[in-house]
């Protein structure tokens, strides 16, 4: 773990995942798992990876399955006490005796600067690191997160995305950015659309699930105004950062995932078998 100014980093975890009906009736989508670990617990490896010591989960109804899977599990522990499996636990095991994880609910799904805003009771006054766990990424050095905590410590005043060059066709799935290159791989953000059809879009550079945002940040969303689908979009209040120059778009090195497809699931589960077991 590096040493960052970092320190919480905020998961939104209420959606419904009805991409994935009917296993997600009664699973958290964020739950899912690729090979033997849930998306959400790949997302607060990454985390820690990056410094972070404290896990801020916004859930909604149904979501307790979050909760008890980074929590201690006495009887489970106790049947595999001493065997083969006991191994098993470890990780999870080490994350939950090693960590702080706080919980509130998003009670209506509002998007994702509504599940931002909601989450400020578990941040404070402090910069903050948000992960989607749909997005799942696979870095051989640095963590997708990691590279960001660290650019951050040039950059302590700005807003971080992270962003990916995507064809031009797949913009409507997407927040995009418009910018100007400042130094390798980073652009200071000029422009920002949610979801923009592709004659629309001001480039092919795709906002994906990682973001390092200042606390500035829940005044500007509770000024935001509903957005594409009527929801309170974050990519419309980081506009409103950066307008005043205060938003910059990192294009990270490792390979990412889009979880929140079906295709993108099975890409992933079928990567990390061939990563992790062959």
């Amino acid at each position: 773990m590096i040493n960052s100014k970092i320190k919480k980093c905020l998961f939104p975890a209420a959606g419904y995942g009805t991409r994935f009906l009917p296993a997600t009736k009664a699973i958290p989508k964020e739950m899912l798992p690729v090979l033997t670990k849930p998306l959400l617990q790949y997302g607060v490896e990454e985390a820690i990876a990056a410094g972070c010591d404290t896990m801020a989960i916004v859930t909604g109804r149904g979501k307790r399955a979050i909760e008890d899977h980074f929590d201690r599990s006495y009887e489970l522990e106790n049947q595999i006490d001493g065997t083969s499996k006991e191994v098993l636990m470890d990780g999870i095991r080490g994350i939950v005796n090693g960590y702080t994880f706080s919980y509130t609910r998003q009670v209506e799904m509002k998007g994702l600067g509504h599940a931002i805003l909601t989450g400020q009771t578990l941040i404070g006054n402090e910069p903050f690191a948000v992960i989607l766990a749909d997005d799942l990424c696979d870095n051989s050095n640095d963590t997708v997160l990691t590279q960001m905590t660290k650019l951050y410590e040039k950059y302590p005043d700005k807003c971080i995305v992270a962003i990916e060059e995507i064809p031009k066709e797949f913009t409507n799935k997407y927040g995009v950015i418009a910018g100007e290159l400042i130094e390798d791989n980073l652009y200071k953000v000029t422009d920002m659309v949610e979801k923009p059809e592709p004659q629309d879009a001001p480039s092919n550079l795709a906002i994906i699930g990682r973001y390092i945002l200042i606390p500035e940040i829940f005044d500007v969303i509770k000024e935001t105004k509903p957005g594409k689908g009527g929801e309170i979009q974050i990519t419309d209040a980081l506009l409103t950062l950066a307008k005043q120059g205060k938003v910059l778009g990192f294009q990270f090195e490792g390979t990412r995932f889009d979880c929140g497809s079906v295709d993108g699931f099975v890409e992933a589960t079928n990567y990390f078998y061939n990563k992790e077991v062959k």
